[in-house]
């Protein structure tokens, strides 16, 4: 998980009988000061107005983030079962991916207690401190997490980071696969998308995959940006032969990062050639024009003949 919404503590507070709210557990322990929960407390366990609400409060430089629960019942002390399990980030972070994770252990705790008194049984409710201590350790690690509660219930979480809104796709813009077209074959994708799939190559622009899979304009621009949101494809202009190239500053890495020529060659020789190139990659970004890209095989300035891509089995179009 990216560390503008890192976890620094989770914290499980409830409505004691003669103590009133307090923090019953925390990990890692004492993070939470007494001083910052006498501040916050309203906001942990609630008046009825803010109860199974999701609830954000930033004080002494910690964001918590909690979702108050109250089940009503005349089992309990006072009829009433108050309970929150919140997380604590740095004021400054962006919590918002880390808000449906709050919501859904508070959903899961309510369902444990309404079928096996989960959170008012003291033996069951200890379990809550190995728990707390996984999820803030996986979330942290890798941003999803597996809690088996018991032999019957399983709790899988995820964060979802929230990504910036895609560009649009115009007709004009050519869709390029970030990563092997093949990995994204598969049934996840809606009806629209699967049938555009296989018009997608880096080289057809967006109203050239409308017309040859015969799919409303529209829909494929939406269906594209799909694509763009989860970082399957990328825009690039139209390839035209007339139009003259030319590498910015970044062309040094290819110079300088061995790995990255490696890439770089395995990106653009074609699939299924069976052909492997030994050549520098470098020369294909030292001086593009528009006759070098015209005729593959064309030599560049000063006499120097470059590899042919054609003969080495590699894609003009990557």
């Amino acid at each position: 998980m990216g560390s503008s919404c890192r976890i620094e503590c989770i914290f499980f507070s409830e409505f004691h009988p003669t103590l009133g709210p307090k923090i019953t557990y925390q990990v890692p322990e004492d993070f939470i000061s007494r001083e910052l929960f006498d501040t916050v407390q309203v906001y942990i366990i609630t008046k009825p107005e803010l109860q199974n609400k999701l609830i954000t409060v930033t004080a002494m430089e910690k964001k918590l983030i909690g979702c108050p629960v109250c089940i009503e019942h005349k089992k309990y002390s006072r009829n009433a079962l108050l309970f929150n399990l919140g997380f604590v980030c740095d004021a400054q972070a962006k919590t918002c991916a880390l808000e449906p994770i709050v919501k859904k252990l508070a959903g899961y705790l309510t369902t444990l207690e309404l079928e096996s008194s989960f959170v008012s049984t003291e033996e069951s409710k200890q379990k809550l401190v190995p728990i707390m201590t996984i999820l803030l350790e996986e979330l942290n690690a890798s941003g999803r997490c597996t809690l088996p509660i018991d032999e019957s219930n399983t709790i899988h979480l995820k964060v979802i980071e929230q990504r910036p809104d895609p560009p649009v796709a115009q007709e004009y813009d050519v869709p390029v696969f970030t990563k092997d077209k093949e990995d994204f074959f598969n049934s996840q994708w809606d009806l629209t998308t699967q049938q555009i799939l296989p018009y997608i190559d880096g080289f057809r622009h967006v109203q050239k995959i409308s017309a040859e899979a015969d799919v409303e304009l529209n829909l494929v621009r939406i269906a594209i940006q799909n694509l763009l949101y989860y970082g399957v494809v990328t825009l690039v202009s139209i390839l035209q032969y007339s139009n003259v190239y030319c590498p910015t500053p970044k062309v040094q890495d290819l110079v300088d990062d061995k790995s990255l020529q490696e890439a770089c060659l395995s990106y653009v020789t074609k699939q299924g050639s069976g052909q492997k190139m030994e050549a520098d990659p470098v020369w294909a970004y030292e001086e593009p024009h528009p006759a070098a890209a015209e005729v593959p095989c064309a030599g560049v300035s000063g006499g120097a003949e470059p590899p042919c891509p054609a003969l080495h089995g590699l894609s003009q179009l990557r």
